[in-house]
């Protein structure tokens, strides 16, 4: 049952039970009618509480029957908050936990609320691409004021239910329990006060108004059209929200349907509802059983205090867990752990830190010089320079001096997790986790799986990865994993635009409308250009047919490695990151140009886009084929979290399959056309060549 009954005397127990967070999928909302018509028929019941159980109220609607006839099918959501307002008997919601969208749109139905302190509350469906669909939008300003709940409705955040029962006049929250555990025991006591309420109190009854009117929400609408030009649902939140202090009720509750069914087609809402589900899909590994027993980690060790090291050893300090951090001289050990610091009260001059939360984290931190000192920890991190034989050297040392069972770990970007591993004599204890920079701060991880890393290492790695607050996601070993591989080849295509015409402003700039958080050369210059030339250096003698615009390397081989050294593929001003046109670049690519014989063209802002973004497309359908990635929705939460790619276009997979791939395959022949192009890579993938004919998606 996806709801549980229970009488306890005189009053109804109703207890959702659809874990983990009670969704109102179809099974739950049928349960909860069931459970209803049992109460009313019962002459003895006299009240009826309906509560969540587990550690959640009610997490809202089911994301997945979206877009499948289970989303509109009776009862569905409206019917079973009609079905609650018009009870002849009194309704109670019992608040726990975290009640959110048509979780908190059902309690709204309810006669009357009690909370727990410490439940957070929510109307998220704006990050969703959506708005409140049952009613949420005109009965939350009812009971919370105009102000409040646009706020909260527009924003999707949550609120802690004190903060909510402070606001003047509310009515959301009728009674606080005195905690958690004696919500259930005083929501039991208030059905009996409330038994014999008539007339039963309806929301929808509430007057609802905002003193300024339409001025109030003409202010909301202007504050929200910088931030939300490529998101449509924000503002019409607004214009929801707005309908509740209308002619009534029920046509607030037209224009809310309405504007929620509007919604629901977008792209931007298919986009960013395809995320939500990619996002909770990414910790489902095959082979890797959900009962499989986590090693445990109350310690860490890190190989290397440079940028990235310190930025790694941060995200163990943050979630309270101590950290050795091992150098090879004491100069670099002192420096790494003053860059630690400095970080930290940068974060404590914004107002993100206390200088006590700064002191506390610094003493879990410990230094050394010795592998022998790192002997206990349960978890190492290698974040050396990325050279095989560097790692090679590191591995061995790491092999010899960690306890059995312990996990090593390679920060490793492009090497061969694999060979690593054949370092040591405890193959199956060796994953890769690719942090990205800052790593203090950069919200993806890829977990790189070797053929012989042991199932319960990936599961101990995927858990520890969610409690330093990292979106975790999992890639076989290739050069590169998923997104560095797919990036080379985006790259590659940026260099191709310049040969043929563009400047690196013109590509940055198109590709930056169509809504990247960076173009292929700031990104270049951000990261430094010589990560690249190495690369290619390399790629000549393992692949030298693979061909790249020159322009790269001459720019590399001027000294313009990009910000850190004050020029790159622009000019940068001493202490400013601010990316100007270079003279000097613009020769240098005009000379390439005449070097290759290629007649500069005009190229549109269309076919940049395309290029680049077909670009990743493709190689990331040779990367699901080859099994590297095990789901497309993987890779785009890789280029959401780890390369800025547009949310509302829901990465480059669901792009491509908005787009349809029959006419993504036609573009990439129409590329391959060009006497300038790489022919060969826009063949498009197999796997992409099978799906366009077959009328398929990626995802």
């Amino acid at each position: 049952m996806h709801a549980d009954y229970q009488l306890h005397g005189d009053v109804a127990l109703i207890t959702l039970n659809n874990p983990p967070v009670n969704g109102l999928g179809y099974a739950t909302r049928v349960a909860i009618m069931d459970a209803l018509a049992t109460a009313l028929a019962d002459a003895a019941v006299q009240a009826i509480v309906i509560t969540g159980g587990g550690k959640a109220f009610c997490g809202g609607a089911d994301i997945r029957e979206f877009d499948t006839p289970a989303a509109f099918r009776e009862p569905n959501l409206h019917t079973v908050i009609a079905a609650l307002e018009q009870c002849t008997k009194p309704v109670l919601a019992a608040i726990h936990g975290t009640v959110m969208g048509g979780g908190l749109e059902l309690a709204l139905g309810c006669h009357y609320r009690i909370a727990a302190p410490g439940t957070r509350v929510a109307m998220p469906e704006v990050k969703l691409g959506l708005l409140p669909g049952a009613g949420g939008t005109q009965r939350l300003p009812r009971v919370v004021g105009v102000e409040a709940a646009l706020n909260m409705v527009v924003s999707g955040e949550a609120v802690a239910s004190e903060r909510l029962a402070a606001l003047p006049g509310q009515s959301l929250f009728q009674r606080m329990a005195t905690n958690a555990d004696a919500l259930l025991d005083e929501a039991l006591a208030f059905a009996r006060e409330i038994a014999a309420a008539r007339p039963l109190p309806l929301v929808r009854a509430l007057p609802c108004s905002h003193p300024q009117g339409e001025a109030y929400f003409q202010f909301a609408r202007n504050m929200l059209r910088p931030s939300t030009k490529n998101l449509p649902a924000p503002l019409h939140c607004v214009d929801a929200v707005q309908a509740a202090t209308g002619s009534g009720f029920e046509d607030g509750l037209a224009t809310e349907r309405s504007l929620f069914e509007r919604l629901m087609a977008t792209p931007q809402s298919r986009a960013l509802r395809h995320l939500f589900l990619a996002e909770r899909a990414v910790t489902k590994m095959s082979g890797v059983p959900p009962e499989t027993a986590l090693r445990p980690v109350a310690s860490v060790a890190i190989i290397g205090a440079g940028t990235m090291g310190g930025g790694i050893a941060m995200n163990f300090l943050n979630a309270g867990i101590p950290v050795q951090l091992l150098e090879r001289q004491p100069e670099a050990l002192e420096r790494g752990v003053a860059t630690m610091r400095r970080n930290y009260e940068a974060q404590i001059a914004k107002g993100k830190l206390t200088s006590e939360a700064l002191e506390r984290r610094m003493a879990l931190l410990r230094t050394t010089l010795r592998y022998g000192d790192l002997a206990q920890a349960d978890v190492v991190i290698e974040a050396v320079f990325e050279d095989m034989d560097v790692k090679a050297a590191v591995f061995g040392e790491l092999d010899r001096a960690m306890k059995p069972g312990a996990i090593l770990a390679s920060n490793t970007s492009t090497l061969d997790v694999n060979q690593i591993a054949a370092c040591t004599q405890r193959p199956q204890d060796v994953v890769g986790l690719h942090f990205f920079s800052p790593a203090n701060v950069m919200q993806l991880l890829e977990v790189v799986r070797g053929e012989k890393t042991a199932p319960d290492v990936l599961a101990t790695v995927m858990a520890l990865a969610k409690t330093i607050r990292k979106t975790a996601v999992v890639s076989g070993v290739c050069d590169g994993f998923i997104g560095n591989r797919m990036v080379e080849q985006y790259l590659r295509q940026a260099g191709f635009l310049l040969d043929e015409g563009c400047s690196p402003q013109q590509v940055d700039k198109a590709i930056e409308a169509f809504g990247m958080a960076m173009g292929p050369f700031r990104m270049s210059d951000l990261a430094g250009n010589d990560i690249g030339w190495a690369i290619r250096k390399r790629r000549a003698i393992e692949n030298p047919g693979m061909r790249y615009s020159p322009t790269a390397d001459a720019v590399c081989d001027m000294g313009r490695f990009g910000q850190k050294t004050g020029a790159g593929w622009y000019d940068y001003q001493p202490g400013k990151r601010e990316a100007m046109p270079s003279a000097e670049v613009a020769a240098a690519i005009e000379a390439c140009r005449q070097a290759q014989g290629t007649t500069p063209r005009r190229i549109d802002a269309a076919e940049i886009v395309q290029r680049l973004v077909f670009a990743l497309v493709n190689e990331a359908a040779h990367i699901l084929e080859e099994g590297i990635a095990m789901r497309a929705g993987d890779i785009d939460i890789v280029y959401l979290y780890g390369y800025g790619f547009p949310a509302f276009r829901g990465g480059p997979m669901r792009y491509a399959d908005e787009l349809g791939l029959f006419s993504v395959v036609q573009s990439m022949q129409r590329f391959a056309a060009n006497p300038h192009a790489d022919a060969s890579f826009w063949q498009p993938a197999p796997l992409l060549s099978r799906l366009a004919a077959a009328g398929k998606t990626f995802t």
